[in-house]
């Protein structure tokens, strides 16, 4: 094996270039996930049937479908359409379809927006009712219940898995080395592979690559679920120092 070959300066400046690209892929993505998730959430959990059942239908399809299937279909697809291209040079939006890069962002954010829907709305749905009947005993309305009671605990609660979804996203961001002009780690190993001929060692690079990505996110995701689910804990710590109540059924 040929490592010395992937610590030529060339090499490690791709290799660098690549996590850049992956870190920008991750953290656009993220970003778009939770701003679009969580009215969507809140959609998804309403009582209007159409409203719901319309989220439904989006996170079954991004759900139900690989991401690397709706990236070939948004930049493959709807990108190479004589429509859209037809106002390339003009139109907002449709002139940012002919960059590589946006069109990958696109099925992204939207793919991860469609898991973190229903990691939320599943939150929601699990809010304790006694929390609910105790802020409307207080006159909450329902816009005040949600936005100062049910959403800060659900999103609270829905952080572990979330967590989950942020190493799998990291992950996923390896399907963008099939998109022309786009360079992430898995992409960086390609070429570096492509020059080289050091396939084992080109992608034994990008693995300890994710790995390192992947020990620091989970790190972070951590230390997060700490500081936001600490009153938890210190619940569960005041329930278990507390006496027990004598049993009735056999008096001291």
């Amino acid at each position: 094996m040929d490592f010395e070959t992937l610590l030529q300066p060339d090499t490690l400046r791709l290799y660098a270039s690549g996590v850049g690209v992956t870190l920008e892929l991750l953290a656009i993505a993220l970003l778009v996930g939770v701003t679009l998730s969580i009215p969507l959430a809140v959609a998804r959990t309403s009582r209007w049937r159409v409203l719901s059942m319309s989220v439904a239908a989006f996170t079954f399809v991004f759900r139900g479908t690989p991401l690397l299937v709706q990236v070939y279909l948004i930049y493959y697809g709807v990108a190479q359409l004589d429509w859209v291209q037809a106002r390339w040079d003009a139109i907002w939006p449709w002139m940012w379809f002919k960059a590589p890069l946006f069109c990958t962002l696109v099925a992204f954010g939207l793919n991860t927006t469609a898991y973190t829907i229903e990691l939320v709305a599943g939150a929601i749905r699990e809010t304790p009712h006694g929390e609910v009947e105790a802020a409307q005993s207080l006159g909450m309305g329902h816009a005040t219940l949600l936005s100062r009671i049910v959403l800060p605990s659900a999103l609270r609660r829905a952080l572990p898995g979330y967590g989950n979804e942020v190493i799998l996203m990291l992950h996923a961001t390896s399907v963008a080395s099939v998109v022309p002009g786009i360079v992430d780690i898995t992409g960086a190993a390609n070429s570096v592979y492509a020059s080289t001929y050091l396939p084992f060692e080109a992608y034994i690079a990008a693995a300890m690559i994710y790995l390192v990505l992947t020990f620091v996110l989970v790190l972070a995701l951590r230390w997060i679920e700490t500081r936001a689910l600490a009153h938890l804990r210190r619940s569960d710590r005041i329930t278990a120092l507390a006496p027990a109540a004598p049993d009735e059924a056999h008096p001291a």
